[in-house]
């Protein structure tokens, strides 16, 4: 599938499922104060939270599960993100679509269950903020899916040549 870099950008409906904000934000000298959720918004029901700090260069590998709804944004810094769309039976099957995500655009993304993220930090720095929501236990690693970042099947924009990884990712 050959698609111009420009129309892979995402927008609520490029997956089905995959939802896009940008939150509106209160914002005076002192700074921002914004919504990054809000349960009168949707019904997901968040259980666990995490935090991701990488520095500038890093690449998270493309990684996901077949069970987990994920909240997530940037809450310090500035990261490119890439989405993949990997439930087979989906018409966007292997597509892949890319957002910038930072404090600044205070963007979020709602991925379902299928659907993997990456994402390259491009600031010196930044803080990845994941809200989970699952049933039953936390799928971890071993049942988490990985696809190569640079998968030539994929052809994914990423800019820059040699990422920082780790093993799990090269």
């Amino acid at each position: 599938m050959t698609k111009k870099f420009t129309d892979r950008k995402i927008t609520n409906g490029v997956f089905d499922g995959v939802k896009f904000n940008q939150p509106s934000a209160y914002q005076d000298y002192r700074g921002y104060y914004y919504t990054i959720n809000d349960a009168e918004d949707n019904d997901i029901e968040y259980v666990k939270d995490k935090l991701s700090t990488s520095s500038k260069d890093v690449l998270r590998g493309i990684h996901g599960d077949y069970k987990s709804t994920k909240l997530v944004t940037c809450v310090h810094g500035e990261a490119y993100c890439v989405i993949v769309d990997n439930r087979e039976e989906s018409k966007t099957y292997m597509d892949w679509a890319w957002v910038m995500l930072s404090l600044h655009n205070r963007s979020t993304l709602v991925l379902p269950p299928g659907v993997g993220l990456s994402y390259l930090i491009t600031s010196d720095g930044a803080n990845i903020l994941y809200k989970w929501a699952y049933p039953g236990g936390y799928p971890d690693v071993d049942d988490q899916f990985t696809l190569k970042w640079n998968d030539k099947n994929l052809n994914i924009f990423w800019p820059i040549k040699e990422p920082i990884l780790q093993p799990r990712d090269l």
